[in-house]
């Protein structure tokens, strides 16, 4: 399984729901990168992304984007091989 990055604050329901989302679909593991506590970070994420919200998720190296972006990736059954290192058609 591909690593999996999530940039994140400590209050955000949206992080918490793809967090949930992740793990109902076997993610063990999640690097979270805490934006409220270090404002580089937040700018690197800007930088990586080009997007000012939270979360922000990478699988491996493709960027899926927020929680919204992360559940229709699930719905359109693309989520799952995405996971198993398969790739998709994610925002990038």
């Amino acid at each position: 399984m591909p690593q999996v990055t999530m940039y994140t604050t400590q209050v955000c329901p949206f992080c918490v729901r793809a967090k949930a989302l992740l793990k109902q679909r076997g993610v063990e593991q999640i690097d979270e990168i805490r934006i409220d506590l270090d404002p580089e970070q937040r700018r690197l994420m800007m930088s990586r992304t080009g997007r000012r919200t939270v979360p922000q998720i990478f699988i491996g190296e493709t960027h899926v984007g927020g929680c919204d972006d992360l559940v229709e990736l699930d719905q359109q059954g693309a989520l799952q091989p995405l996971l198993a290192g398969g790739g998709c058609s994610a925002r990038t």
